[in-house]
């Protein structure tokens, strides 16, 4: 099993940035997608970003596309969603999630990190 671990979340004024981070443990070679998701207060948990572990190629929802990164450090096992140009609603819980490649969803979640934008 894989374990995740996201960090980086916290308070920032609109148009400000924030990097997240979600290091991997565990079973790590059995990952081959990582993804950024998150929940709002009252709204449903939404995809925000992945990538695979080989070849880096990355996916964004419509929400965020130009405005977050996400990128990954083979070496460390880590993950990263550079968030830049912050609106008040990019405010959620951000998870980190790891998906193999014989699975059909993301198996693995980490406990999440919160971030805030403030208008």
């Amino acid at each position: 099993q894989v374990q995740l671990v996201e960090s980086g979340g916290g308070l920032v004024q609109t148009g400000g940035s924030l990097r997240l981070s979600c290091a991997a443990s565990g079973r790590t070679f059995s990952s081959y997608f990582m993804g950024w998701f998150r929940q709002a207060p009252g709204k449903a948990r939404e995809f925000v970003a992945s990538i695979t572990w080989l070849g880096g190629n990355t996916i964004y929802a419509d929400s965020v596309k130009g405005r977050f990164t996400m990128s990954r450090d083979n070496a460390r096992n880590t993950v990263y969603l550079q968030m830049d140009s912050l609106k008040p609603e990019d405010t959620a819980v951000y998870y980190c999630a790891s998906r193999s490649r014989t699975e059909s969803e993301f198996g693995a979640w980490g406990r999440g990190t919160q971030v805030t934008v403030s208008s």
